[in-house]
């Protein structure tokens, strides 16, 4: 249970390096990137995304999200539009720039993905779901 565990860390470790290592040669920080590929779910989900619906999936606070936001809309990566219905409220969406550094990137990573997933065989899956065999005793 403990080397499953060692394991899938070692495994997300060299995923996220090779993250970074891909969304750098894209003019991509992580963070960005992943903003791209919310933006682009949503999107493909006939959803919208704001600034303050990005704090829980970011679990960041709003201003580090808002300036993350500023970062992709300086980089014209990313640009509001105002709502329909309410035009006080704005929602982000991708720009063409933003949509090709994204597919760039995304593409970029597919065997990394693919290499990702593989490694999470049964037996390590198994071994990530067993806990210590120590029970644990609540503090009075």
């Amino acid at each position: 249970m403990y080397a499953a565990a060692a394991e899938f860390r070692l495994q997300l470790l060299a995923f996220q390096r090779r993250t970074e290592q891909a969304t750098s040669r894209f003019g991509l920080t992580p963070e960005r990137y992943l903003l791209l590929l919310l933006l682009r779910v949503a999107e493909l989900h006939g959803s919208t995304v704001t600034v303050t619906s990005l704090t829980e999936p970011f679990r960041m606070t709003q201003s580090s999200v808002s300036r993350l936001v500023a970062g992709a809309l300086d980089a014209c990566l990313v640009e509001r539009k105002a709502d329909a219905r309410d035009r006080r409220r704005q929602h982000l969406v991708l720009t063409p720039a933003g949509r090709r550094r994204l597919e760039r990137t995304f593409d970029a990573l597919t065997a990394d993905r693919a290499a990702l997933v593989s490694a999470l065989d049964e037996r390590l899956l198994a071994g990530l779901t067993s806990g210590s065999g120590r029970a644990r005793r609540r503090r009075p």
